[in-house]
């Protein structure tokens, strides 16, 4: 399994100024900034509406067994 996935973003002109100059300033590369939000992204809960369809697609799947244990 390759380790990296090439990925093509289309930002708008003031996001990539204000991500230059971000990454000048602290010094990191663009990629390892797009990398950090991303992960920051993941890291934070899932939003609720996610959660809800979730917990339905799985109450769901759990209907017929329950109905048939009674």
């Amino acid at each position: 399994m390759p380790c990296c996935t090439a990925v093509k973003l289309r930002l708008r002109e003031e996001q990539v100024l204000a991500l230059k100059q971000r990454a000048e300033k602290e010094g990191i590369s663009l990629h390892a900034i797009v990398l950090k939000a991303i992960d920051d992204y993941l890291a934070l809960p899932a939003r609720p509406s996610v959660v809800r369809k979730t917990a339905r697609e799985q109450a769901a799947g759990w209907r017929e067994p329950g109905e048939r244990l009674g």
